[in-house]
């Protein structure tokens, strides 16, 4: 794998081995000397805590050096464009540079202008591919397979890059999705991929896992919900609309009252700190492949 920019990169004997080596990776303390001497970039132009913290941490756990640089005090403050930030880090040599841009295609750019590996750390509303990831191994972990696992992603589709990755992630490995929301939140023709609609709440506890997610009101260009509360009303995810057992999941941040309830949140039913924990096997799993892939994980852990 040279770089990860999309799910489209992969396929589902890729996804497999990924998951198996966060499998391995999960739970190891210690760091491993896997990627001694390699530097591993963070280019964060948008807010971010989980990703952000996850990929420094995994990239220090594979024994990498890391640097990371936030748009904002840096020299993009001053105009400097993509394309001139990345030449001018390259003279670091970094091994592997982990972006997030609100621009679609800012990964891909890099990628052409880097000799380093790029991994798409999410991309504006196009693609976030090391989040499904982690989502796939938070339901694996939980639901023992993923084939013929019926999954509902439930919200702002439309402007979400989560559930474009995640939907297509679960449609290689055999899943069986449903995104449900208000019509105006629902991407038009994905019916022809395969993927079923509703506009109806109810539609949730026919799933085995519901997947909450945020309503995107900064990628949002005009109203698309006629109020907050109406939402909230409407489509938040509520204990009285799940049946007992149903998992729940939510890439964060969460906006409690909103699209789900804290009750919910907080549940036992809730995947959603097994997620957290999943990002950084997962980022590890990730990072060793593009940059260690002939190092064998046992063997690594074992050193440690």
């Amino acid at each position: 794998m040279r770089h990860l920019i999309s799910i489209a990169d992969l396929d589902r004997a890729d996804i497999e081995r990924l998951l198996e080596t966060a499998r391995a990776l999960d739970g190891i303390e210690e760091r491993l000397p896997t990627l001694t001497g390699r530097l591993v970039l963070t280019l964060f132009y948008e807010s971010s805590t989980r990703t952000s913290s996850s990929f420094e941490l995994a990239a220090k756990r594979l024994s990498a050096e890391t640097m990371s640089i936030r748009a904002t005090g840096s020299a993009v403050d001053k105009g400097e464009s993509l394309k001139d930030t990345v030449s001018t880090l390259s003279a670091y040599d970094p091994a592997a540079i982990v972006i997030r841009h609100p621009q679609v295609g800012a990964p891909l750019l890099v990628a052409r202008n880097a000799s380093a590996h790029v991994v798409n750390a999410g991309d504006g509303k196009h693609q976030h591919p090391t989040q499904a990831l982690l989502d796939l191994y938070t339901m694996r972990q939980a639901f023992g397979g993923l084939d013929g696992l019926h999954v509902a992603i439930v919200g702002d589709v439309l402007h979400s890059r989560v559930a474009r990755s995640l939907t297509q992630a679960l449609h290689l490995v055999g899943a069986q999705v449903t995104l449900v929301g208000p019509p105006t939140l629902l991407p038009r023709g994905v019916e022809a991929d395969g993927v079923a609609t509703s506009t109806e709440i109810a539609a949730v506890g026919e799933a085995d896992c519901v997947y909450v997610l945020r309503l995107q009101r900064e990628r949002m260009e005009s109203a698309h919900v006629p109020s907050l509360r109406e939402y909230a009303a409407r489509w938040g995810i509520t204990p009285e609309r799940l049946r007992p057992g149903q998992k729940v999941m939510h890439p964060g941040p969460i906006n409690r009252g909103l699209e789900l309830d804290g009750r919910v949140a907080d549940s036992p039913d809730s995947l959603i700190l097994e997620q957290v924990r999943a990002g950084l096997a997962v980022r590890m799993a990730v990072l060793h492949d593009l940059l260690a892939a002939d190092a064998p994980v046992a063997e690594a852990a074992a050193v440690a």
